[in-house]
């Protein structure tokens, strides 16, 4: 699997000369068409075998309390939810483009994950400043990113820990930030967050910040991670601000 610092390099080559674009061009092409197929092949019939699982237990209830019953059906969603997640990382890239009113689009979104904490202790404090603009972007993925960041946050955070949600505009650009208080990330493991299959969090894929960060360069933006062992960690999401769009 490519990595993040793969595919630029690789666009740097393909910058040379159009002859080296066109092969290049073909050959992720093509990496992407297989990666697809794979998937496609192997998440149907899991499907299949998970439904299956659910029919054998509504029927036969007893089933529940047999040995590794519980961990295979763990077993089968967690391959199923990496499937979703290899399709989604590799197609990161291909978006569909609107307006977005940053106002109207980040509101909903706030309040959605504010009302998931209802019943926890975690404090989430959101900002979001006056005269956000108009960008132009795809907002399922954009919002998949944002979500991703702020389900992160909360699984970070103790149960009384705190979420600072903040957007506004910066040198051009839009900026989301999503800060926690929980325990950190060591400076050597942030180096590597974004790459696919990283992750230092039970029961994780490693795809949710290598898929965000893929969405965010297809959008000509960035995310980022700024961390301090046993302080704060801030992840940011910058976006160009497109004054036609």
């Amino acid at each position: 699997m490519f990595t993040t610092t793969d595919f630029d390099k690789l666009q740097q080559i393909m910058d040379e000369s159009p002859e080296k674009k066109e092969l290049l061009q073909k050959l992720l092409e093509s990496q992407k068409m297989t990666i697809s197929s794979i998937s496609h092949e192997i998440r149907n019939p899991l499907t299949l075998v998970y439904s299956t699982l659910q029919l054998i237990e509504a029927q036969h209830p007893e089933v529940s309390t047999y040995k590794y019953w519980d961990s295979m059906r763990s077993d089968v969603e967690y391959m199923t939810i990496l499937l979703e997640e290899l399709s989604a990382f590799n197609n990161g890239e291909s978006l569909s483009l609107s307006e977005i009113d940053c106002s109207s689009f980040l509101r909903p979104v706030v309040l959605s994950f504010a009302a998931s904490l209802a019943e926890s202790s975690i404090e989430f404090t959101s900002k979001l400043e006056p005269d956000l603009p108009v960008i132009c972007g795809d907002a399922v993925k954009l919002r998949e990113v944002i979500l991703n960041l702020l389900q992160n946050a909360k699984d970070a955070v103790n149960p009384d820990g705190a979420i600072y949600f903040h957007a506004f505009t910066e040198a051009g650009k839009l900026c989301i930030s999503v800060k926690d208080n929980g325990c950190g990330i060591p400076q050597e493991d942030v180096e590597h967050i974004f790459e696919p299959f990283v992750t230092y969090k039970q029961g994780g894929t490693g795809l949710g910040l290598a898929i965000g960060r893929r969405i965010a360069s297809a959008h000509k933006g960035t995310l980022s991670a700024v961390s301090v062992p046993g302080g704060p960690t801030v992840f940011t999401l910058s976006l160009p601000i497109e004054k036609n769009a």
